[in-house]
């Protein structure tokens, strides 16, 4: 390991939130959290902008050899960070140079696609992340119902649920990248988990829904659901209260966020 790490992560309960406490537990990695609300927009104050000038979560803060504090944000750098830092066991990651490295799904959401590790986590973000957080906006959030909206982000998102359930009917190990977990599945699961609350039925997706169930079993993975709250845990239950208390806590901020921007 390269040095003892000092790691402090900012971040809430959310898919891109968990993504990075969930990596830091199966890691065995040891660190220190703040919780940063977003719903009272604690991520635009100066002091965590000059952490994240996105004002975004997640994001965190470690001491590098020389002395110095380093400063990560966005969940793709954040992963990259960790494992090239702190994983030299490739308990999250794969040796450079090998062919896991560099072999991966050939056809990923229509992109030919030659690669592992971050740029692979990269792609099933890019695709899930998006089509998740537009199918939520749409079908929890917005102060008006457009049916084509909900439609669709969740048709889309079910489509690539559909991808990845295809390509998980193959895999020998049960992970999405060759023999173990990686990355590349943390960054899936923390929006899989989400999908009840997009009114997807993982009964359509039996490989993907299994490699769920596994995936949640894990100590390290189950532990990060929890951070900074059990929120994102309690989410996976499907609890249609839960569901509710989520959606109320969020959709004055999500509407008064897209107001002010229109003023900036």
């Amino acid at each position: 390991m390269a040095g003892q790490p000092s790691i402090k992560l900012y971040t809430d309960s959310t898919p891109n939130g968990i993504k990075i406490s969930m990596a830091l537990e199966e890691l065995g990695l040891p660190y220190e959290v703040e919780h940063i609300d977003i719903t009272t927009n604690r991520q635009k104050e100066p002091w965590f902008l000059e952490i994240n000038p996105n004002g975004r979560i997640p994001a965190i803060t470690d001491t590098i050899p020389d002395g110095q504090q380093v400063r990560v944000f966005e969940g793709g750098s954040i992963l990259q960070y960790l494992t090239e830092r702190y994983d030299p066991e490739h308990k999250l990651s794969f040796r450079k140079g090998t062919r896991d490295y560099w072999e991966s799904w050939r056809q990923v959401f229509g992109l030919l696609v030659c690669c592992l590790n971050l740029r692979l986590t990269l792609n099933f973000n890019l695709g899930i992340g998006p089509m998740h957080g537009q199918a939520a906006h749409f079908y929890r959030y917005a102060p008006t119902k457009i049916q084509y909206g909900i439609d669709r982000y969740i048709n889309e998102t079910r489509r690539l649920y559909r991808v990845i359930d295809s390509e998980l009917a193959k895999s020998k190990s049960g992970f999405l990248v060759a023999d173990h977990i990686s990355i590349a599945d943390i960054a899936v699961l923390s929006w899989v988990i989400y999908a009840e609350f997009v009114s997807l039925d993982m009964n359509e997706f039996p490989f993907l829904q299994k490699w769920e169930r596994m995936m949640s079993a894990r100590p390290g993975i189950n532990k990060g659901f929890h951070v900074p709250k059990p929120l994102m845990f309690k989410i996976r239950e499907g609890d249609p209260e839960v569901f509710a208390q989520f959606t109320n806590e969020r959709k004055d901020w999500i509407l008064k966020g897209m107001e002010e921007a229109k003023k900036r």
